[in-house]
């Protein structure tokens, strides 16, 4: 671990970021040279004072799993979250086409959204979501080994198919499975999809014999219909932006302006995550 430079360079990464550019007002005239500590160690979820020994040379070594967090809430590219990781005395893995890195692009433009947003992996794993998000489907980064996928949580747990209307559900069956078809038809040799899948094949009949339908072009609605614990059925458009070198896809969940399911997101963002706790 270099307590010198990884001092050095999160500072500078710091003081480059503009509040707006994760989401902040940029608020009354600032002393502090891009973002506050305070406000790093919030997005990255540790504590400030954590955060402020990281940069004054006086913390332990950081685990991977702090480091990754420090990379995304400083917005940094695969190349500097690589660096953060060789400064925290860490081995970065090596380079894949699905990482768990959100892309910066992403990312900006996520900070910048004021409706339900999250990036997902082309496997279905959550890997970030604004507040809303979680206000509307709960928080779905918590998940971990197979569970981490939307495709393996649909055919396994009910609590996953009880966020949408019933009459939709068969229509999101057949579409996850063609979209994991498609998966591993791009790469045979995925071994993630394929665990997946075979587990799938396992225990969930459902899952076997829709993969044995061998459909691999089930167009998803841009509506989805979902059934909220507190207020109730809301229809949402969902729009995709892709950013296909890393396999990841930011999905913004909105709704027509006047009409009740506007009113109802509105009232999410006041409730926040009461009715997940």
């Amino acid at each position: 671990m270099d307590r010198v430079q990884l001092a050095d360079f999160l500072r500078t990464r710091r003081e480059a970021l503009r509040p707006e550019d994760v989401g902040f007002g940029s608020g009354a005239r600032r002393r502090t040279k891009g973002l506050r500590r305070e406000e790093v160690a919030m997005l990255a979820h540790m504590s400030t004072d954590y955060y402020a020994r990281l940069e004054q040379q006086r913390s332990p070594q950081p685990s991977e799993q702090m480091l990754a967090a420090l990379a995304r809430a400083l917005r940094l590219s695969q190349d500097e979250r690589d660096h953060l990781f060789r400064l925290g005395g860490k081995t970065p893995g090596p380079r894949a086409r699905r990482t768990d890195h959100v892309n910066p692009a992403l990312m900006r433009v996520l900070d910048r959204i004021d409706a339900p947003a999250q990036v997902m992996s082309d496997l279905g794993e959550t890997l970030v979501q604004n507040p809303l998000a979680v206000a509307l489907v709960g928080d779905q980064t918590r998940f971990t080994g197979p569970a981490r996928s939307l495709l393996h949580r649909w055919f396994t747990d009910p609590a996953e198919r009880a966020l949408y209307a019933p009459e939709e559900h068969l229509q999101h069956s057949r579409v996850y499975v063609a979209y994991a078809r498609g998966v591993l038809a791009r790469d045979p040799a995925d071994v993630r999809a394929g665990e997946i899948v075979e587990l799938l094949k396992l225990h969930s009949p459902e899952f076997t014999a829709l993969w044995d339908e061998h459909e691999v072009a089930v167009d998803f609605s841009e509506r989805k219909r979902f059934v909220h614990p507190r207020v109730g059925t809301l229809d949402l458009h969902c729009q995709e932006l892709i950013a296909a070198d890393e396999g990841q896809v930011l999905l913004v969940y909105t709704a027509t302006p006047g009409t009740d399911d506007y009113d109802k997101l509105q009232l999410l963002s006041v409730i926040g995550t009461q009715q997940f706790s």
